[in-house]
């Protein structure tokens, strides 16, 4: 099979290329064996090809198949599995850059009725992270009539988010440096600053306040960005900032000063969906179980970027356009054809 594997870290993107890998093997009885047919290309993804993640310290480290989020079709299950050969479906697992992935059943979930392919990968994990962080009791809590600010609010994660908080009941402001993210942000009914506008913060407080809170500011923010110090600036007194990554920050963290967490009162909660479903299994079902209700009946929808990248060959090609902001909501890879797959799959067993 073709798979983008790293033997070590690169500095230019544009060096990584689809070479000849062997077909994964189950690791573990329960193993299901999926055809891809679609990869989402996100800021993980750049970090972790470059050496830059806290992942890349410890398990992340060349040679592997990069690539974390996939839809396809189940190709080869065991006798017990709950799937079966032609199933449509999505997940998240290390090497997603590839023809096959090995994963384990529990990684899996069923295309939601009413989506393809494409869409599924384009949801991905995304929904998960928003629904734990955003009302989960190890996240912010959020209540009904509360308001949130989303930083980075067209990108992946944001996208979801300012619809998973829109459903919760809060009010919703999001965060984008374009016209273009403008537009897509304000098609999802939320409220938007632009960050590119001097004094943007103030914007926001100025858009929160009220006769019984003349200094303004929002309840929470979600922060995929990696901009603490300006979250601090948006929260009202008390208020909460959920770090969820640092997309914004190309590996390089944020220093902040903590007398600035003091004079806000300011709960600050880190979160990490990864390392919540490894620590508290049963938790992340009940959280999978709710962004898959989410999406069935049609509370959260996937954004796909409208820009077209076909085959392993253009995994370069849409990391710059993510690693550039150029893209909104999620950059899709499709590697297969769905129909292709199938009649494949009917004419050969692997």
């Amino acid at each position: 099979m073709k798979a983008i594997v790293l033997d070590a870290f690169v500095t230019d993107l544009s060096s990584l290329t689809a070479t000849e890998a062997p077909l994964p093997k189950p690791w573990q009885p329960a193993d299901v064996l999926i055809r891809i047919t679609h990869a989402s290309i996100t800021h993980v993804d750049v970090l972790y090809a470059r050496g830059l993640h806290q992942n890349n310290r410890r398990h992340t480290k060349p040679p592997f198949t990069l690539g974390l989020e996939f839809s396809g079709i189940v190709a080869q299950s065991p006798a017990f599995s709950a799937y079966r050969p032609g199933d449509r479906v999505f997940g998240s697992a290390l090497g997603a850059y590839a023809e096959y992935i090995a994963v384990p059943e529990k990684l899996l979930r069923r295309v939601p009725r009413g989506y393809g392919l494409r869409e599924a990968c384009a949801l991905g994990a995304s929904g998960c992270v928003a629904v734990a962080s955003l009302m989960g009791e190890r996240g912010a809590r959020l209540r009904r009539g509360e308001s949130v600010l989303v930083l980075g609010a067209a990108g992946g994660l944001g996208v979801i988010a300012c619809q998973v908080a829109k459903a919760a009941g809060a009010r919703v402001i999001g965060v984008v440096g374009s016209k273009e993210k403008e537009r897509v942000v304000r098609g999802l009914g939320v409220e938007v600053v632009r960050y590119d506008s001097p004094g943007w913060e103030g914007k926001v407080r100025a858009l929160t306040r009220d006769g019984e809170d003349e200094e303004g500011g929002v309840d929470v923010v979600y922060d995929p960005v990696g901009n603490v110090e300006s979250s601090l600036r948006c929260i009202k007194y008390g208020g909460r900032v959920l770090v969820i990554g640092y997309a914004g920050r190309h590996g390089v963290m944020e220093q902040i000063p903590a007398n600035k967490i003091l004079l806000k009162s300011a709960k600050v909660i880190g979160y990490r969906w990864g390392e919540h479903g490894r620590r508290f299994p049963q938790e992340a079902e009940k959280v999978w179980d709710k962004v898959m209700e989410m999406a069935e009946i049609g509370e959260v929808k996937p954004v796909v970027y409208d820009k077209e990248y076909k085959g392993l060959e253009s995994v370069p090609r849409a990391m710059h356009d993510v690693e550039a902001n150029k893209a909104w909501g999620r950059a899709i890879i499709t590697i297969a054809n769905e129909g292709e797959v199938l009649e494949e799959m009917s004419k050969s067993k692997l």
